[in-house]
């Protein structure tokens, strides 16, 4: 969005309706192209009545709300100059604005209307028609509504915000028997990327209803995925209906259900590329080990199953089968959960002319398009392809894609595999498994399909920079919005928060834990919220102690809950319970060496050395290659006064590798209290020029830090300022 746009609606953002009216003024003047003045002079000659009427002292119960209106016309106006601006500022724009009016002049919702339900009508005549006349008829039929549908896509994506007769019309036709499904569909993705683009307040109300009354489960969960990703809170806010219409949605549980599974699937959506990396380099290989198949240049070759390492080694052969069937099942696993496991082996077919035109990346699947349907009449492997594409757990764009490169595919597959198939013997198993028909109709895996439609799309379209990306880390968590917390909502953050945690999106999962108003929460959302706030950079110690306190007060067992609370005593500085804590702890598990280790730095910070020096041995002797354990102990002994036991230690943990900067500090130290002091010059300086290191501030160190051990080995300020001297 240019400068001055942004500078405007920032400020109807904040209520300036003087300001905003003012700034929008000066923009309009210098672009005539934009339209929309004659609109503006009526909002300012309205608003400067207003100011009128409050200045003569005029008192207008209604004040309020007539400045909400006046902020919300200006507000219209204001997205029309940003959808007009767009659709000149670049050639995709301009192509898409002008790919329908080069079709025709008209383009009203009634038009619309009139031409879709032609279209069906015109599809129902076909069966009566005699066989070899319907073929053609059809291919013709087909061919001239992909035309039309191309047309209405480019015309809705581009539209200006819409008129109330607009929203009316726009939303009987997605709602009607008489409009084909999949003109629908498309449809809705639309007015999304429309409303994405710039939020209109009736688009977004359009898909919330589609999303509430539609009964076929393919158009409804495009239109769930639609009005969740084009909410917008700050423009939200200027329309009053708005919350209360979400709230009414979050009143039912089973909405706040689809809108917790929506939210985890796009969590695995931002996640592709990562799993995707799991697949090629883990899973595909011990796949292929596992198999009778060898990829070649030449395509897939069945290997001989009597070949001399399988007699010579049979159970290496018995390994890789199993291996394999672990590797499928994982695939299984992981698709099932939610993860696009076919991301990155479709990406590179995306570049076929097919995906040019934006609304091929969101047309359902259907075996009539224009651009499949010959392959899928008269392709060699018919049988398998419409196998695959029927079982497999394929989204929209990538069944499209698998259709189209299906040719070059099929005479790289074994003949003697392909005559099998054809004749009924075997059936073709997609990775991942065969997805039964149920599961297909169920809501979760329509959206989770439509989702990796909506993911290729924003990641591989050419031109994906002109769209608003609602994967991006910005767009993708609404859950973390206060407008979607409420009602049923409540009892789901928790689950929601656990669930971004597991998957390092801590600064996500902690606003929508801090979105609940429970006034009795429970013992899992203290747990949560305390350790969302210890691992939050931001997370005060205080606040993080209060919510483990909580937690261990409601349920005093729980190991969970006492360990947050030791860790975050400890961060408090408050040593004695820290280490109280973790007694209890190791009453539970005596043999822990996370809890041990824990409780014996509690007593060197309260200077009760020879109990740390204890337990540490015991640490010590039963993990002698545990180089934490080797660390603290090797302090401890320098704490006590054992140099000699503690450089040797620290000779050990420093020698090869990358040793810690933490133990170089610490075995200058030690040289120190012992009186070799070259030696914990080297050390020093090998600290302070440490990479990452630089800035340290050592004479904090020595002046603050640790002032106190200094002084009791008599080390002076004069001292201290010699080592600073020479280690710099």
């Amino acid at each position: 969005m240019e400068d001055d746009l942004y500078r405007i609606f920032k400020l109807i953002d904040q209520h300036r309706l003087g300001h905003a009216l003012d700034a929008l003024e000066n923009v309009m003047l210098t672009d005539t192209k934009s339209g929309g003045l004659d609109q503006l002079m009526e909002v300012k000659t309205d608003y400067g009545l207003m100011m009128q009427y409050w200045q003569n002292g005029f008192n207008d119960a209604q004040r309020g709300e007539v400045y909400d209106r006046l902020l919300q016309r200006l507000y219209t106006i204001a997205a029309n100059v940003d959808v007009s601006r767009r659709n000149r500022s670049t050639h995709f724009w301009i192509a898409l604005e002008h790919h329908p009016w080069l079709k025709r002049n008209d383009w009203s919702a009634a038009t619309v209307c009139r031409l879709l339900e032609d279209f069906t009508a015109s599809e129902a005549l076909l069966g009566l028609e005699q066989p070899h006349v319907a073929g053609q008829k059809k291919r013709e039929l087909y061919a001239k509504h992909e035309e039309l549908m191309k047309c209405v896509f480019a015309y809705v994506v581009t539209a200006p915000q819409w008129t109330d007769g607009e929203a009316v019309a726009f939303q009987k036709m997605l709602l009607s028997p008489t409009v084909a499904v999949i003109d629908q569909q498309l449809m809705v993705s639309a007015v999304m990327l429309s409303a994405m683009l710039t939020f209109d307040v009736r688009k977004f109300k359009v898909l919330l209803e589609v999303y509430r009354q539609a009964t076929v489960e393919e158009v409804r969960q495009r239109a769930l995925v639609g009005w969740v990703m084009c909410l917008d809170e700050r423009k939200a806010a200027l329309y009053a209906g708005i919350q209360p219409l979400i709230d009414e949605v979050l009143s039912d549980e089973q909405c706040c259900r689809d809108l917790v599974e929506l939210q985890m699937q796009m969590v695995y959506c931002r996640n592709a590329e990562r799993d995707n990396r799991e697949i090629q380099d883990k899973i595909i290989p011990d796949m292929m080990r596992g198999s009778n198949i060898k990829l070649t240049q030449h395509g897939l070759v069945e290997m001989d199953e009597d070949s001399l390492e399988d007699i010579l080694h049979p159970e290496k052969s018995e390994r890789d089968m199993e291996q394999m069937e672990q590797s499928m099942s994982r695939m299984a696993d992981m698709q099932k959960q939610g993860v696009d496991i076919y991301f990155s082996g479709f990406s590179q077919m995306k570049r076929l002319p097919f995906f040019g035109f934006p609304a091929n990346w969101f047309v359902p699947f259907y075996a009539q398009h224009p651009s499949i349907s010959t392959i899928w009449e008269n392709t060699r492997g018919k049988r398998f392809l419409r196998f695959v594409t029927e079982a497999g757990a394929f989204c929209d764009s990538d069944k499209y894609s698998l259709v189209m490169a299906f040719e070059k595919v099929v005479e790289h597959l074994p003949a003697n595999m392909l005559e099998m198939i054809e004749k009924g013997e075997a059936d073709p198993m997609p990775i991942g498994g065969e997805i039964d028909r149920e599961e297909q109709s169920q809501p979760a895996y329509i959206r989770r399909m439509y989702l990796q439609n909506l993911y290729r799309f924003f990641m591989l379209y050419p031109d994906r920079s002109e769209f608003v990306n609602p994967f991006a880390r910005r767009q993708a968590f609404f859950m973390t919005k206060p407008m979607m917390c409420g009602g049923q909502m409540q009892t789901h953050l928790t689950e929601m928060a656990s669930f971004l945690m597991k998957r390092d999106y801590d600064a996500e999962a902690l606003k929508v834990i801090e979105n609940s108003v429970l006034t009795a929460p429970s013992p899992d959302y203290c747990l949560l919220r305390g350790t969302l706030l210890q691992r939050s950079q931001e997370g005060k110690a205080a606040q993080v102690l209060e919510w483990f306190a909580r937690a261990v007060e409601m349920e005093q067992g729980n190991e969970r809950a006492l360990a947050g609370y030791a860790r975050a005593a400890f961060n408090c500085q408050r040593y004695d319970e820290a280490l109280a804590t973790y007694m209890k702890l190791l009453e539970m598990k005596p043999e822990s060496k996370s809890y041990m280790l824990n409780a014996a730095i509690c007593l060197t910070n309260l200077h009760r050395n020879d109990e740390a020096e204890k337990v540490l041995f015991k640490l010590n002797y039963l993990y002698p290659d545990d180089m934490q354990v080797s660390s603290v102990l090797a302090w401890v002994l320098t704490l006590v006064g054992k140099y000699e036991q503690a450089e040797t230690l620290f000779q050990q943990l420093n020698a090869g590798g990358k040793p810690r900067l933490s133990d170089i500090l610490n075995h200058g130290y030690c040289y120190w209290l012992a009186g070799k002091t070259r030696q914990a010059i080297d050390c020093f300086r090998l600290f302070k020029h440490g990479e990452g290191n630089e800035d340290y501030d050592l004479e904090k160190e020595f002046m603050v830090t640790e002032v106190e051990l200094l002084a009791a080995h008599d080390i002076c300020e004069v001292d201290i300022r010699m080592m600073l001297d020479a280690v710099r």
